[in-house]
């Protein structure tokens, strides 16, 4: 992980107040982990981060001329993990190989031509998903391929035992969450019930504690290791556990223009008019793929479409 830096001594590495460092880690993505109640942060990743938020930052080397291996980063997702597999089946000339990054680690890779495809649902405060990171990370606007939408909420345990109805009822002592790590569109989201709720985040017993799956947070919740947690109604369905909605998200394919046209994006985007994507989002549950396979513009409202 390299040099452990403190709150103080990250602050006037950036040259700014603590204060900032604080809003950063919420708002930018700043690289931090929380440790017996105090931030610490890994400077190399946080020279990263720098290094990604710079402007004119010279173009880096391109991903190599397609060759048969399409590279996908991002939000995880239990449909696009068997698309995913789905595509290595049918096709036995081309492979799709996943990154977990979450949602803003995907805009990243695909800045840096790390990958072909990163899958996103990041959601700004007025409501537009992806595109207002977009136009903040990316030199030039991407090809936005919509993959479904989905329900996101709140995991709990079968029956609910601890009667939580909102995010409001997570900060009683007596319950216990398990989170998803910084940097997906899911603790985003998360954060930002909080916030609407005016919950201090120090009162939630497990707010530090993170995973970096769905299925994961699940599975706490499934083995009695938590009572509850953010995700997505395909876990809890799967699991057998109980779900409190809070929204439904739009969960997008993001691919560089230049890129669009190699014969394995095609192939795999192919796919979100398959049988295989309905019939596992029906057997999922959770999925609504009403917008499945459509180009995504600015300023387009979901609903409309």
């Amino acid at each position: 992980m390299g040099e452990l830096f403190s709150t103080k001594e990250i602050a006037k590495f950036l040259n700014v107040n603590e204060k900032m460092v604080y809003s950063l880690i919420a708002e930018k993505g700043l690289p931090a982990s929380k440790v017996t109640g105090k931030w610490i942060f890994p400077i190399n990743l946080v020279r990263q981060w720098v290094e990604l938020g710079t402007e004119n930052y010279p173009q880096l080397a391109k991903l190599p001329p397609y060759h048969g291996l399409v590279l996908i980063a991002g939000s995880n997702d239990l449909l696009l993990d068997k698309i995913i597999s789905t595509f290595n089946i049918k096709h036995e000339d081309h492979m799709a190989m996943f990154g977990i990054a979450g949602s803003m680690g995907g805009l990243k890779a695909l800045k840096q031509n790390l990958c072909h495809i990163a899958s996103s649902h990041l959601v700004a405060d007025n409501e537009d998903y992806n595109f207002p990171f977009l136009k903040d990370e990316m030199d030039q606007m991407p090809a936005v391929v919509n993959f479904c939408l989905r329900e996101q909420g709140i995991i709990v345990q079968k029956s609910n035992p601890k009667n939580i109805r909102s995010a409001k009822d997570l900060c009683n002592k007596d319950i216990k969450i398990i989170n998803r790590q910084l940097g997906t569109g899911t603790r985003q989201l998360f954060d930002r019930e909080l916030k609407k709720s005016g919950i201090n985040i120090e009162s939630i017993n497990g707010y530090d504690n993170t995973v970096a799956r769905h299925m994961d947070v699940g599975l706490e919740i499934l083995m009695n290791k938590a009572d509850a947690g953010p995700g997505i109604r395909p876990v809890a369905s799967i699991l057998g556990l109980d779900f409190i909605p809070v929204c439904k998200e739009r969960f997008d394919l993001l691919i560089t223009k230049e890129r669009f046209f190699d014969k394995g994006v095609q192939l795999f985007l192919s796919l979100l008019k398959g049988k295989v994507i309905q019939s596992t989002a029906k057997q999922y549950g959770g999925y609504d793929l009403s917008m499945t396979g459509k180009m995504i513009y600015p300023e387009t409202d979901p609903e409309s479409e």
